[in-house]
């Protein structure tokens, strides 16, 4: 057992802790325990010492999750997986916690259904691996967070918003599917159009390195659409946050919308965003479809459809996280002609997506986190 991923549960529901330790327990690399609030989870902590990962509910008796994760963070920052359900004040308390240096938000356990499905516990244990992977780098997320706060308040100060726009158990493991599961790549496709688009993909650690490039983005930016692997219903209050602090005009993404300059969309949780081109210009597409590397929305699936349609014109962005959704995707793209850009280790919570996509040679620059906005709006200014 000494080998084992140490992981603690904090959670008020008895059902929420069987349904988490049946799943996480079915992997060899986790040993669960649980404690049904704060107060006993610092009971035994003092008695067996600090998990390497902290899966916590937000709202507890005694004391709250977000009061426990400044305490946790101020005295002993280790990574936390925030298990949050999905109502409006769910979603936003969520983000706040991420704001306070939790590394993943997973969605509650919907009890009373067939435990389970696959998806959901293939995304719960990604996450806790994902927060496993951020080790020491813990106290670099707490820096950034801080770094980030500044910025935020001097954009705050400065920018002025334009109108705007228009805008479980016993189950087996899925295999993991690429892009083609949701979009071919036919060859020889013709990009006739001049307009700049943006792809981005993130993961651990995302949410805040988006929020550091976006809000060096100016107004006027060439449309920018974004994968950020987070649960259903999460993505639209990231989105108003980003919206709120950042230049641009940033929403979460709908089927058909056209693409215009000033845009930023964020892809819904559980629904794979794409680029799509009708006579002269962009729009968004929206579509539901299989986990592809794993995720739903997938980076690989973005990547592929402006590799496919916009080639030369597009830039593609892969920024931290863990796994090697997108590194496909962005060597396509580089294929048709895109730059490209990776955030570099040194900047990276977990140097994963980056380090695959570099890997396969789909990478024209390596650069650090608060470099890549000023690369990329560079690189949307060259001539194909």
């Amino acid at each position: 057992m000494s080998n084992l991923l140490k992981v603690m549960v904090v959670d008020d529901s008895a059902l929420v802790r069987q349904s988490l330790v049946s799943i996480l327990t079915e992997d060899e690399g986790f040993s669960v325990v649980t404690a049904s609030n704060p107060i006993f989870a610092q009971k035994k902590i003092e008695k067996g010492g600090y998990p390497e990962v902290m899966v916590l509910d937000i709202e507890m008796p005694e004391m709250d999750g977000l009061t426990y994760l400044k305490k946790i963070m101020s005295s002993h920052p280790i990574p936390v997986v925030i298990c949050s359900g999905v109502t409006q004040q769910g979603s936003d308390t969520a983000l706040t916690a991420l704001e306070l240096s939790a590394i993943e938000i997973i969605e509650k356990p919907k009890l009373g259904t067939r435990a389970f499905l696959e998806e959901s516990r293939t995304r719960i244990i990604d996450a806790v691996h994902a927060a496993a992977a951020t080790g020491s780098g813990i106290h670099k997320v707490a820096a950034r967070k801080q770094e980030t706060a500044r910025k935020e308040a001097a954009v705050r100060k400065e920018v002025a918003k334009p109108a705007p726009s228009q805008a479980h158990t016993g189950l087996k493991v899925q295999p993991k599917l690429t892009a083609d599961a949701v979009l071919t790549l036919p060859k020889n496709m013709s990009h006739q159009l001049t307009e700049k688009i943006i792809v981005v993909g993130a993961s651990t650690g995302g949410t805040e390195a988006l929020k550091d490039f976006l809000m060096q983005i100016p107004v006027d930016t060439p449309p920018i659409l974004i994968v950020q692997h987070m649960p259903k219903h999460f993505t639209k209050a990231f989105a108003t946050r980003l919206d709120g602090c950042c230049p641009p005009k940033i929403a979460e993404a709908e089927n058909g919308i056209e693409l215009k300059r000033g845009m930023v969309f964020i892809a819904p949780g559980d629904s794979h965003l794409m680029l799509n081109r009708k006579g002269k210009s962009y729009f968004t597409e929206v579509r539901e479809g299989p986990l592809v590397c794993r995720h739903r929305p997938s980076v690989d699936v973005l990547f592929r459809s402006a590799a496919r349609y916009a080639g030369a014109n597009a830039v593609g962005v892969i920024m931290t996280g863990m796994g090697d959704d997108g590194a496909r995707g962005m060597l396509e793209m580089k294929e048709t002609g895109s730059r490209t850009v990776a955030q570099n280790e040194e900047s990276c919570v977990v140097y994963g997506m980056p380090k695959e996509a570099v890997k396969r040679g789909a990478v024209d620059h390596i650069v650090p986190l608060d470099q890549i906005a000023g690369k990329v709006m560079e690189l949307c200014l060259k001539k194909n």
